[in-house]
């Protein structure tokens, strides 16, 4: 039996294919460009790695695509579709109506349309995405997995921001955080390494990517993230802004005599590093310039700064820290921006070893022995995640049923 992950974007959808009882993945893969004349289906699975220009209209098409694939003689992982036990689909926004994963019917797909106002360019791909595997999988379990589920557990004091109540009443106007089956997963395995309950570690977990955001775990929850109603706030990333002074948005508005749309291109599309360095929102070419392009290093100097100022504020508000978690592509892949953000901390009890901070991507720590806080590396890895809860998710459908 397997289980099924998709991650569906507006045109993209990405599926990875799970072994129900040991977790095992089977193959993973994308169809990109879909809705476009010139589509792409990629696909790796056993030692094949295929990649074939296709016709997908729609999301429904793409997903026929993958299922026919998945059960051809060719690939052979699947005998029947009766083989797929349960689909997980990753959801970005759940809102309060969410608190934890969910089997979806049609009274869950409902509440999903009413976050949409919360993520309106994601969750509608997302529930396309649904669609089109419950129209073509009818008997299969769905099951939605929130990224801001993990971080239901926010006291009001970190959720609540200080603007009039009623925004928050009537539009839900909070913070909620996101990355949260990232956040979820690495501080799972800390614990699972360090052979140690969760309820013992105080955590932050810094998922850098393109996408950046930190969170603060104590006792296996989350207290603390710096995302908030949306994935605006909290560190600068690739192209937007982070944190900043909200009156700047009135006063570039009307000096630069900006509409709403232009002003919110400006925060996610031309701000962050791109924004600071005027050079790329790439941060390996920010890296391989770093000495000869002024804008570059600023931008990792801000970005680093960044990081570094909210371990210390997570540091407060846990009470200390136990271990520093870095993951997502740039936190797994860079040895230089992690080295930096542990440079001068030793005052918080971190003691880096250069030596074990520079060897390739790999699941380890990056401090001495005897250093107070631990730090890590630990490759995220949300689709297992997904899947985990989907089997969990099921598994309490046939004990209730």
């Amino acid at each position: 039996m397997k289980i099924l992950v998709i991650n569906c974007g507006s045109s993209s959808l990405k599926f990875q294919l799970f072994g129900y009882d040991n977790m095992e993945l089977f193959s993973k893969g994308i169809v990109e460009r879909i809705g476009e004349k010139q589509s792409f289906f990629k696909h790796q699975y056993k030692d094949v790695n295929k990649k074939v220009e296709v016709h997908a209209p729609n999301h429904k098409a793409a997903f026929q695509m993958i299922i026919d694939d998945l059960l051809s003689p060719e690939c052979g992982l699947l005998s029947s579709i009766e083989d797929i036990k349960g689909v997980g689909h990753r959801v970005v926004h759940g809102g309060e109506k969410f608190t934890g994963t969910v089997l979806i019917d049609d009274a869950v797909i409902e509440k999903m349309k009413e976050c949409i106002p919360l993520a309106p360019l994601h969750n509608p791909p997302n529930l396309m995405g649904i669609a089109s595997a419950r129209e073509l999988l009818p008997s299969v379990p769905m099951v939605g997995v929130f990224d801001t589920a993990f971080h239901h557990t926010l006291p009001k004091i970190a959720y609540l921001y200080a603007l009039p109540y009623e925004y928050y009443e009537k539009y839900g106007v909070r913070r909620y955080g996101f990355h949260g089956t990232s956040h979820k997963y690495v501080s799972l395995r800390i614990a699972e390494i360090l052979n140690l309950p969760i309820e013992e570690l105080k955590i932050v977990t810094c998922h850098l990517g393109n996408g950046a955001s930190m969170a603060a775990i104590k006792d296996g929850i989350s207290v603390d993230t710096t995302m908030g109603m949306t994935p605006l706030e909290g560190l600068p990333m690739g192209t937007r802004s982070g944190d900043f002074d909200p009156a700047i948005i009135l006063f570039l508005m009307e000096k630069e005599n900006l509409s709403i749309k232009e002003m919110d291109s400006i925060l996610n599309k031309k701000s962050g590093v791109l924004g600071i360095s005027r050079f790329s929102n790439d941060f390996r070419d920010l890296e391989d310039n770093v000495d000869n392009h002024e804008g570059a290093k600023l931008a990792l100097d801000i970005y680093i700064y960044k990081i570094k100022k909210y371990i210390g504020a997570y540091a407060a508000a846990m009470g200390g820290i136990t271990d520093i978690i870095f993951t997502g592509g740039i936190g797994e892949n860079s040895p230089y921006i992690r080295n930096l953000v542990c440079k001068d901390m030793e005052f918080l009890g971190v003691n880096m070893d250069p030596a074990l901070n520079d060897p390739p991507k790999s699941e380890r720590t990056i401090t001495f022995a005897d250093s107070k806080v631990r730090v890590w590396i630990i490759p995220t890895n949300e689709e297992l995640m997904i899947a985990r809860e989907t089997r969990n998710v099921i598994e309490n459908m046939v004990k209730v049923g």
